[in-house]
């Protein structure tokens, strides 16, 4: 089996975590996984949704959207459309779900962080690349908070990433770009935490059904993956 890449199966693309590149945002990312490009903004809102008024706590939510030339061909926006995709939101909610995973909310005290993720070129793993890059820009934000003193302390329980893995031509792989996502026989999403946490896992049997030894294969590329994610992450905030 090769790669079209030509990487081993467990190398990850090249990975970029660019912190504070956006002039008004609490807390910005510009995440890089090879040719997949996500910026990821943290905004802090001193409301929290109206069901949650006087419970004490804050909520940590996030959106995400593809630019109309993020890919080969022109998508149009889906502003346009009125309405978004199924894929889109069910996208936002698991980066919403995986950013809260590691978030003391009662910290956090009665605001809401809205993390976006705007992918501006698309080549594989995209919800993958806006996690890990969506809890820089997260930690950013929250250090901006307790900077200012608006939070006694740093929010935070734990770091989170997350990694695609999958079957290619029958071998396990990590961080599947576009050309092998697009051919792979099993295509799975890991998010995972610094301590090594399971937050969510996404599997599924593209064509032909996986083993269980196939399984804990992936799963054991992911754990690596995202020990290295974790890794650049700290060394980007600086802690």
């Amino acid at each position: 089996m090769t790669r079209p890449s030509g990487r081993a199966p467990g190398s990850l693309r090249q990975i970029e975590l660019n912190l504070s590149v956006s002039k008004y945002a609490e807390g910005s990312c510009l995440v890089k996984f090879g040719d997949t490009h996500v910026l990821c903004t943290a905004t802090v809102e001193e409301k929290v949704p109206g069901w949650m008024k006087g419970l004490g706590r804050g909520w940590v939510t996030a959106e995400y959207g593809m630019l109309p030339r993020s890919t080969a061909q022109r998508i149009d926006r889906e502003a346009a459309k009125g309405r978004q995709s199924g894929r889109t939101q069910e996208i936002q909610r698991l980066i919403g779900r995986a950013l809260r995973s590691v978030v003391d909310l009662e910290a956090l005290g009665e605001r809401q962080v809205r993390v976006d993720c705007d992918v501006i070129q698309a080549d594989g793993g995209t919800r993958t690349a806006a996690i890990t890059g969506g809890y820089v820009a997260l930690y950013d934000a929250l250090r901006h908070l307790v900077k200012i003193r608006a939070c006694a302390k740093m929010p935070l329980t734990d770091s989170v990433a997350a990694i695609s893995c999958g079957i290619y031509q029958g071998a396990p792989v990590i961080d599947l770009d576009y050309a092998e996502d697009s051919e792979a026989e099993t295509d799975a999403n890991f998010v995972i935490t610094g301590k090594g946490g399971l937050v969510e896992i996404q599997a599924t049997a593209e064509k032909t059904p996986f083993t269980e030894d196939e399984f804990q294969s992936l799963m054991a590329l992911a754990r690596a993956g995202c020990e290295e994610l974790n890794r650049l992450q700290k060394e980007t905030l600086g802690i």
